[in-house]
């Protein structure tokens, strides 16, 4: 992909592969890449938020809409929570009534030391 630039891309391979190959520098840096990026864009939300709470959404039309909101505690959250609460019921059924469900069935095949792959 970056070899398409002009002028510079094969340069540009080269420094982002580590070398004239893939080997063990790009897989140090693109690990160290994926490492770090979730936590870039973590930061990039948090300072969204805080931008966002300074100086509040946009309201292009002018509507004043307060009389439709309601408070999201305890309504919504009293609504989250009973989700959360049914599904992870489900979840306890499935692993303490029927543990074995998403096994495979070669589990319960005896091993043969005799026939070894």
């Amino acid at each position: 992909f970056f070899s398409t630039v002009p002028y510079v891309g094969s340069d540009l391979v080269q420094w982002i592969w580590g070398g004239f190959a893939v080997g063990y520098p790009t897989l140090t840096r693109f690990f160290a890449l994926h490492f770090l990026v979730p936590f870039l864009i973590l930061g990039l939300v948090i300072v969204h938020i805080i931008f966002l709470h300074d100086s509040g959404s946009n309201n292009p039309l002018g509507l004043v809409s307060n009389g439709d909101k309601i408070p999201f505690h305890p309504y919504f959250s009293i609504k989250d929570i009973f989700g959360y609460s049914i599904v992870i019921l489900a979840f306890l059924g499935v692993v303490v009534y029927s543990p074995n469900f998403f096994t495979d069935p070669e589990n319960y095949i005896e091993a043969n030391a005799l026939v070894t792959p």
